[in-house]
């Protein structure tokens, strides 16, 4: 069996139909069949069956599939790992964040990192604070900057970089809008504007809330940081949202005030994967936003 052959099987695969696979591979029609043919003969089953145009995976064909394409996943991140010994200073980082992290942090670490390593290049996923930890785990992308940062267990190892308060931001025209700071209970009779179901940062507001005595009435929900602060600027609510969100984008017609009782704070860190190493350019990365935040700590 040869790489070549796992190559075209999962093209065909993937399309259905040999003569996009030739096309998307660019050789000949007949050199896919050929090498298909050679395999299905080799392994003594048929991994397709004709219906129409298209072709099917059989059965035994699709378990097959699932192992080849594991089977890739390993070779080219063995090759990716080898390029990146010789040169760690051009490989990949491949790095998941949530969008409360999108405006500032992220790009402000990245920035500074490029300045130092400008031939590094970045694979970045934004997404759900699960989905980004389910991510590592799974090997999708090797590390996630996430607030709140979640406890070390055996499958990912946790890292705090910060902590940071989270602060109440309501309307222009909210009868709050003129004090520097509150108490969270002086917000028990208005509506919330927060992440839907699923994202930690409702869970941490919510549990805040409890925490001091009521339950919010969430009356509308965004599912990006802008989204929420454009909903309180429209009056429609008050949220509570990490500080850092505000640094460079203070929505027009809105206030930002402290909450001084209690207050609210949440942790920023990285995950990464305990069941296999970083690969040496995402290690180089690591090891400078350690620095990095370390430093700007100081400097506090």
């Amino acid at each position: 069996m040869e790489l070549r052959q796992i190559e075209y099987f999962i093209e065909v695969a993937k399309r259905e139909h040999m003569t996009e696979a030739a096309a998307a591979l660019h050789v000949a029609q007949s050199a896919v069949s050929r090498q298909i043919f050679n395999l299905e003969a080799e392994l003594g089953v048929h991994l397709f069956f004709r219906e129409g145009r298209t072709i099917k995976l059989t059965p035994i064909g699709k378990t097959f599939l699932n192992h080849m394409q594991q089977v890739v996943g390993v070779i080219n991140e063995a090759k990716r790992e080898l390029a990146e010994s010789l040169d760690p200073e051009k490989g990949t980082v491949r790095i998941g964040f949530p969008s409360s992290l999108a405006a500032n942090v992220l790009p402000n670490v990245i920035s500074a990192f490029r300045k130092q390593y400008p031939n590094v290049r970045f694979k970045l996923k934004q997404g759900a604070y699960v989905h980004l930890i389910d991510s590592v785990i799974k090997g999708d992308i090797s590390m996630a900057l996430l607030g709140p940062t979640p406890p070390s267990d055996k499958k990912i190892e946790s890292e705090i970089f910060f902590t940071e308060e989270l602060v109440a931001l309501v309307s222009e025209n909210h009868p709050l809008a003129q004090k520097s700071s509150l108490k969270l209970s002086e917000l028990q009779n208005d509506s919330f504007v927060l992440y839907p179901m699923g994202f930690i940062l409702r869970d941490v507001v919510i549990d805040a809330c409890r925490q001091h005595g009521f339950e919010p009435n969430v009356a509308f929900e965004g599912e990006d940081t802008d989204a929420i602060k454009g909903l309180v600027a429209a009056g429609l609510g008050v949220t509570l949202i990490p500080e850092i969100t505000l640094v460079d984008s203070l929505p027009r017609s809105t206030v930002k005030l402290r909450i001084k009782d209690p207050q609210v704070r949440r942790s920023v860190g990285v995950i990464i994967p305990t069941d296999r190493s970083l690969m040496p350019t995402e290690q180089l990365f690591y090891d400078f936003m350690r620095d990095f935040f370390n430093q700007l700590q100081g400097f506090q």
